[in-house]
């Protein structure tokens, strides 16, 4: 019996976002397809476009490392991974069944010539028994010290170019080290593959409060008229974690927060909060106007970094969860000299004519008192002059709008209202939306949108050449700066708090304060 097809409701908050059409056969090559991403993150959202039904008959994984498994032993770790990691469980037996059934793996060397011919072998094969019509997407789930060699492996065994149908790579972030390193990166893509081949990943734009950014500031005429300088006092970007390294010294003791936060994720709210409206929205009318926010930056160098920039490392303390925890400096494999900072506050300007002389404070940590990430648009206070003789003057409050990002995904409006009584007494209050109690279907995790978009070929949600050579562009200033400063200029906060006292200190010389989330 044919089973019925089921039609969901359009969600109108992704009307003239998603791409309606589904994509083409194709195959996805994961290099390190037995790394903590994958499993953690791919497979579980390669299987939940299986379960709801983007991915065509015929969709198939090959997963490309090092470890002596079979094909068999690699499905039965893929279904306990999906089996623990995906959003909608248990698994579905059907299915898995028919997920399962595409996926291949392969065992080689990423340096081994050889590795990549039986890759180009099967390839083929998939094309026949499988429809794949040619069309192959590479994903590098690698440390990036292996990028050079995957690239540069494929171009010389010509898989950078398929006869029949289209081929793309995805390239996890860090996108380089610093800004040398990312225009080497690029430079090493770039000889291989065309810049519409290469689709650079950040988890972040995937996220539904993320592109409904733009959304909520263009498609709602009573937004969009006072998001600027006229009206906005200043914005805050946080980006709050309650973990620590979580067994990634090594890793974190080069990156820093400047580096694992900021270049990327922090720089990416901060160009969809600022820029303009492009003319089209497709890819590149987008990014265009994002790259456009990156270069108005004003530069912070020399004295500028010391005055607008507090660095921290996060000490002993007690987190939320009633754990007592050890200082950064104390974590093993971590320098006991480090200055790598885990805390890490700016402030930014924009030189255009929306956002002349608007503040915008990011900031980011570990071992804060909870994990959040969002968006704060502070508006300017009301002119007041009917409450000026009032006892009301001083509880009116400014209005805050706030996008969050994760967790309890949502926005969130606050604005003064009469206390009822014979008094005039104002009070804020919430307007609030939430996603998870909306009525729409279930948010797909980040890396399903991405995925998905990659099959189709809309990189709207990805990261150009030029707009991550114009992040590093910004903060290589800074690093730059920071090899003069002395030691002592790392501050330390308690782990468990919302950062040093420095940190409050930068924004209450401006007659300002954080938002506590």
């Amino acid at each position: 019996m044919p089973q019925r097809s089921v039609v969901e409701a359009p969600n109108p908050l992704r009307e003239g976002i998603r791409i309606k059409n589904s994509p083409e056969p194709c195959v996805m090559v994961i290099f390190g397809a037995t790394g903590d991403l994958t499993h953690r993150k791919l497979l579980p959202a390669l299987y939940n476009l299986a379960l709801e039904h983007p991915l065509p008959a015929g969709f198939s994984v090959v997963a490309f490392a090092r470890r002596p498994y079979s094909t068999e032993e690699y499905r039965q770790q893929a279904l306990e991974s999906i089996n623990q990691y995906s959003r909608q469980k248990p698994v579905n037996p059907q299915v898995w069944e028919n997920f399962a059934a595409g996926i291949h793996y392969l065992q080689a060397d990423f340096n081994d010539p050889k590795g990549y011919e039986k890759l180009n072998n099967l390839l083929n094969l998939l094309d026949q028994e499988r429809g794949t019509g040619g069309n192959r997407i590479f994903y590098l789930s690698t440390p990036p010290s292996q990028y050079p060699e995957i690239i540069q492996r494929l171009g010389a065994a010509g898989l950078n170019r398929s006869r029949k149908g289209w081929t793309r790579i995805i390239v996890e972030k860090p996108f380089g080290h610093d800004l040398g390193s990312a225009k080497e990166l690029n430079r090493q893509v770039g000889k291989v593959f065309k810049e519409d081949q290469v689709y650079r990943i950040d988890h972040y734009l995937g996220k539904e409060t993320v592109q409904n950014i733009l959304v909520f500031r263009l498609a709602n005429g009573i937004f969009e008229p006072v998001w600027n300088r006229r009206y906005i006092d200043h914005v805050q970007i946080t980006v709050a974690e309650n973990i620590g390294l979580e067994g990634r010294s090594g890793y974190f003791e080069e990156a820093g927060a400047i580096r694992d936060m900021v270049q990327n994720h922090v720089m990416q709210l901060l160009s969809l909060v600022a820029m303009e409206p492009p003319i089209t929205f497709d890819a590149n009318s987008v990014r265009d106007e994002k790259v456009k926010v990156l270069h108005a930056l004003q530069p912070l160098v020399g004295q500028d970094v010391v005055t607008n920039i507090i660095r921290a490392q996060y000490g002993p303390g007690w987190l939320s969860t009633g754990q007592q925890v050890i200082g950064y400096r104390q974590e093993p494999g971590v320098s006991p000299h480090s200055t790598t900072e885990t805390y890490l506050a700016l402030k930014v300007f924009i030189d255009s004519w929306r956002w002349a002389g608007v503040p915008f404070y990011l900031r980011t940590g570990k071992h804060l008192p909870k994990r959040v990430t969002e968006i704060a648009i502070q508006f300017k206070q009301a002119p007041l002059m009917l409450f000026k003789r009032s006892e009301a003057y001083g509880q009116v409050e400014p209005n805050v709008l706030t996008l969050r990002i994760q967790p309890d995904e949502g926005i969130s409006l606050k604005f003064g209202a009469k206390v009822p009584g014979t008094e005039m007494q104002i009070r804020s209050v919430n307007m609030d939306f939430f996603y998870g109690s909306s009525g729409f279907r279930e948010q797909p995790e980040a890396y399903e949108r991405l995925l998905l978009d990659c099959m189709l070929g809309d990189s709207t949600l990805f990261t150009r050449r030029d707009e991550v050579e114009a992040a590093w562009t910004f903060i290589q200033g800074i690093l730059d700066s920071w090899k003069n400063e002395p030691p002592e200029t790392i501050q330390t906060y308690e782990s468990g708090s919302w950062g040093p006292q420095a940190a409050d200190e930068f924004i209450w010389r401006d007659g300002r304060r954080w938002r506590r989330p």
